[in-house]
């Protein structure tokens, strides 16, 4: 599948010449430009970023912060989502089924920032748990996603 090719060369660097993509999948420069921009119409392509090193940026600590809560209702996860949201450090954030309700990706340079950021989370939300664990070692780190299932 020639979307497949584009999705991969371009989850792999964005900044890759539309001329280089399409010789790689076979295509001419405008068919390939126009299959791109079809699949940034449909929302298959969300946005095209830059990947920052977080240790280049001084951001040395991660950490997954796992929330329990007791209200469930629809202006409650508004507001705490639009609060958390607004916090930077924050960097993924999920609604979990099972034993945790909510799930953060939370990166900062030091312990200090992280409690910062902390007292941020507890102040816009009640909770009825909420547990920090810590990343000693990025293991596997990649934004491309798997293409098997187009």
């Amino acid at each position: 599948m020639i979307d497949k090719g584009i999705l991969a060369l371009l989850q792999r660097d964005a900044s890759t010449p539309i001329g280089e993509i399409a010789e790689s999948v076979g295509l001419s420069p405008t068919p390939c430009w126009r299959r791109i921009k079809k699949m940034e119409e449909e929302g298959v392509i969300r946005r095209r970023v830059v990947l920052a090193d977080a240790a280049a940026l001084n951001l040395n600590l991660t950490a997954f912060v796992a929330v329990k809560t007791a209200q469930h209702g629809e202006g409650w996860l508004a507001k705490f989502a639009e609060s958390v949201c607004r916090i930077p450090e924050v960097v993924e954030f999920h609604r979990m089924s099972g034993d945790v309700d909510y799930l953060m990706k939370v990166v900062c340079p030091d312990m200090a920032q992280f409690d910062r950021v902390y007292k941020k989370l507890i102040a816009v939300a009640e909770f009825s748990d909420v547990r920090s664990t810590f990343s000693m070692e990025e293991l596997k780190y990649t934004t491309e996603l798997p293409l098997d299932y187009m």
